[in-house]
């Protein structure tokens, strides 16, 4: 049901904060009310922009009060429709909080607030030979709130892990507007309840993250980057068993099919890596390896009819092209066509039974149609779309996907995976989270919920209903 903010609320706003901190402009509405998901109309009431905690915790305590409910908003780069506001609920950006403390070079951590585009800091840490290792497409876009409140994953989890094993502290907000200060910049402590932890992940639903303190490590002394063809699915799991028996660190494993990469060099102008397309293609990412051992390495890969083609960046510049190509498929794809997105994980040892399934789901279901998989194989994650043919109907497109997403959320039951491998649960997954989760475990989430935010105003109707 719709709400709109009461004439005693926007009275309590314009007497306890300054004339900029509320937006109602039209364009603003639009923009702050909705993320990269566009299934849902976005109709926020208005859009609040503070700049520091003690501002979310005021504002936070007066929606409480008033029973407004709020959503939070970071880079709105998410696909799961977790920031989109569409009952007229108060968006609370947090873009104006963007703070980048000093870099502690020796504890090699970094406090910064929630609203820091992640990019910033990478290049805040790499002068001094640092990095905070999530990464991901939309890092010039995405905010480091945005990364925790996800527990967002990228393309070098198989080397470093998810993002909440790069957190050390949290700053919280809770919905009554209590502010809680966990875990500062501490490595050990074994003081019961990780309360740290229960907010990386929950999108938002249990409270608003302000600040944060990053765990960094040092950048790599020499990446090596190299995209390979390969024939079929089949070669790609294959060259990835092949790679785990290697002596190498793999910073990235990702693969992409052709009309990925078609759609990438119709929508970015990028030439074609080889001279014959192939079906399938793995972009690898490799950490301080010696040259003559990697020359040796992937001479054998040939030898033994591995993969079909390949090509080793002999520059930056070359590796940043050759990224591009993996990096630029998500955006290409929506402004190419209509995708209907899935983001589902399996078990590594489970993945070549389940893609063998997958063709055989997708072939039935989407005779004809234009089937874009990639993601980051290395992990298990695999980001399955389907194109919406141009002479169909947008209904009768949404009919076909849901009935096959049922038959590929079954499937990823049966192979013990996850119907959501990064991009969390919002609004378009919620339907299907019973394939993922028990009847006890959201008994108990919901418990939880109901504890932190007994009146329900933290992005209501996200992940769950109360």
């Amino acid at each position: 049901m719709a709400y709109s903010l009461t004439k005693k609320f926007l009275t309590a706003l314009s007497s306890n904060f300054p004339a900029d901190f509320i937006s109602t402009d039209a364009a603003d509405l639009i923009e702050y009310g909705r993320d990269w998901t566009r299934v849902f109309n976005p109709a926020p009431s208005a859009i609040a922009l503070p700049r520091t905690t003690a501002e979310v915790s005021k504002l936070l305590g007066l929606c409480n009060t008033h029973k407004v409910p709020v959503v939070p908003s970071g880079g709105r780069t998410g696909l799961a429709a977790g920031a989109v506001a569409k009952d007229g609920e108060l968006v609370i950006s947090l873009e104006r909080m963007r703070r980048l403390d000093a870099v502690d070079s020796v504890a090699q951590s970094l406090r910064v607030q929630a609203g820091v585009v992640t990019e910033l800091v990478h290049q805040h840490c790499a002068d001094h030979k640092l990095t905070w290792p999530i990464d991901f497409a939309a890092k010039g876009q995405c905010q480091i709130g945005g990364n925790i409140a996800t527990n967002a994953g990228g393309v070098k989890v198989i080397r470093y892990g998810l993002t909440r094993q790069w957190v050390l502290g949290l700053q919280v907000v809770l919905a009554d507007g209590t502010i809680l200060e966990l875990n500062g910049a501490l490595e050990k402590n074994n003081t019961g309840f990780d309360l740290r932890q229960l907010f990386i992940g929950t999108e938002g639903t249990l409270g608003i993250i302000t600040e944060a303190t990053l765990k960094l490590t040092r950048l790599p002394n020499q990446l090596n980057v190299a995209l390979f063809a390969l024939p079929d699915l089949a070669a790609v799991l294959l060259l990835f068993h092949h790679i785990r028996q290697s002596p190498f660190t793999i910073a990235a494993f990702e693969f992409f099919n052709s009309p990925c990469l078609d759609r990438v060099q119709r929508h970015r102008h990028l030439a074609a890596p080889f001279s014959e397309p192939a079906p399938y293609y793995v972009l690898l990412e490799l950490e301080n390896v010696a040259s003559e051992s990697l020359e040796n390495w992937l001479m054998q890969l040939f030898e033994n009819e591995l993969v079909q083609d390949g090509t080793l960046a002999q520059s930056e510049t070359q590796a940043r092209n050759l990224w591009a190509l993996r990096e630029g498929i998500s955006d290409s794809l929506t402004a190419t066509g209509l995708p209907h997105k899935n983001d589902v994980a399996l078990p590594i040892a489970n993945l070549e039974g389940f893609c063998d399934e997958l063709a055989a789901v997708l072939g039935r279901e989407y005779p004809g149609w234009e089937i874009t998989i990639f993601g980051h194989i290395g992990d298990g994650n695999l980001h399955i779309n389907v194109m919406k043919p141009d002479e169909l109907a947008i209904e009768e497109f949404q009919v076909n996907t849901a009935k096959a997403d049922h038959h590929i959320f079954t499937l990823v039951q049966k192979h013990n995976g996850s119907i959501s491998a990064e991009h969390g649960i919002g609004l378009l997954k919620k339907p299907y989270l019973t394939y993922t989760r028990t009847d006890t475990e959201l008994s108990l989430l919901r418990s939880i919920k109901r504890t932190l935010d007994p009146l329900n105003i933290l992005n209501p109707g996200k992940i769950f209903d109360i």
